[in-house]
């Protein structure tokens, strides 16, 4: 299986929706431990890295492609 990229900025899919009826986040800290925000509600959430990992769906909007 293939690694998932994703880098601070970006905005991710995940598998199952927030309360407020987006399943969009966007990654506003990475470490052991990734600190996710909602964009449609603005609360955030720190969960750990192996949990987002199984978590997440797909990047939806990469910060900075242009480091790739």
């Amino acid at each position: 299986m293939q690694a998932k990229v994703y880098n601070l900025g970006d905005i991710v899919e995940m598998k199952k929706a927030h309360p407020c009826g987006t399943n969009e986040w966007k990654i506003i800290r990475l470490g052991a431990d990734i600190r996710i925000k909602c964009v449609g509600c603005q609360h955030s959430v720190m969960i750990p890295r192996r949990e987002f990992e199984k978590k997440m769906k797909k990047v939806l909007v990469q910060a900075n492609p242009e480091d790739n």
